[in-house]
């Protein structure tokens, strides 16, 4: 759509006039935020010459994300993942260091005050699923073990749903776990399965008009802190599932997919599984430094 120089002289003159507006704050990382928001929001708005309609319906859209959002469901999250938000922010966030394991989304799912678990523990807490053995060492980049490291894991069931979506107040697969002496993790998890993120809301009916899925390849995450070294928050998928490359939220990278062997019998730690499929996975761990 064409529009005149006076009217473009305008729309560019409003712009300049609400940019002025931030010149007398006093920190400088809000103003460059500010200003540099407010550039591309009203650059976005003159390039599709967005109608007083759509300005209303995207209104109405974030009120009702507002209004959906409680203590255990963050729609402004789902939003952020499914639109590529979270993961541009982590990649801006998290620069490549040697062979550093990647990091990928947090999703909204994680929940403060897990279960501790010792190594070995199960953390699915009666979780329905088929039981997976995880283990795995946490080094750092010039392959140093990182003793005592914290690591925190949750998942949904194979019902893809994740404890908190269930309304008789269960802890379920989720806990937390520090490594041995030696760097090295193990527990007791289910095999993840694809599930869809929530899709009841705005977010979801947002996915149906632009004939996107709601599904999340299969996973299990990730967050590992340790003294010293960068946090990092991240995701092993399952070697094989048709996701992979279908991700709704965009997390899935290729140096977090993981071969989940099945077997049957005897286990690592000699748990008796009554005959019951299992499978199990390795993955190893390695941490940039803080402030790398």
């Amino acid at each position: 759509m064409t529009t005149s120089s006076d009217q473009q002289h305008r729309e560019a003159a409003l712009t300049d006039t609400v940019l002025r507006s931030f010149e007398s704050c006093t920190d400088p990382r809000l103003k460059l935020v500010l200003q540099s928001l407010v550039q591309h929001l009203h650059d976005f708005i003159r390039d599709v010459r967005l109608t007083e309609d759509e300005w209303r319906t995207a209104i109405d859209f974030l009120t009702e994300a507002g209004h959906i959002t409680d203590d255990k469901r963050q729609e402004f999250i789902l939003l952020s993942d499914v639109l590529g938000a979270s993961m541009q922010t982590i990649a801006v966030n998290n620069e490549a260091f040697k062979d550093a394991t990647e990091s990928t989304v947090w999703g909204p799912f994680f929940v403060d005050g897990s279960p501790e678990i010792p190594l070995g523990g199960d953390m699915t807490l009666g979780a329905a699923g088929e039981p997976c053995w995880v283990e795995g060492s946490i080094t750092d980049t010039d392959g140093n073990p990182v003793p005592d490291a914290l690591v925190e894991v949750w998942e949904a069931d194979e019902n893809g749903r994740y404890d908190v979506q269930y309304r008789d107040g269960r802890t379920a697969a989720r806990a937390h776990l520090r490594t041995g002496d030696d760097g090295g993790y193990r527990f007791w998890a289910v095999t993840p399965t694809p599930y869809p993120i929530p899709h009841d809301g705005p977010v979801g009916a947002l996915l149906a008009a632009v004939g996107r899925s709601p599904m999340r390849a299969a996973h299990l995450h990730f967050l590992v802190r340790a003294a010293g070294y960068r946090e990092l928050v991240t995701h092993i998928f399952v070697e094989g599932d048709e996701l992979l490359a279908d991700d709704a939220v965009f997390g899935v990278k290729a140096s977090l997919v993981k071969q989940f062997e099945r077997a049957r019998g005897a286990t690592p730690d000699g748990r008796e599984l009554d005959g019951r499929s299992w499978s199990r996975v390795r993955f190893d761990i390695v941490l940039a430094p803080h402030g790398s």
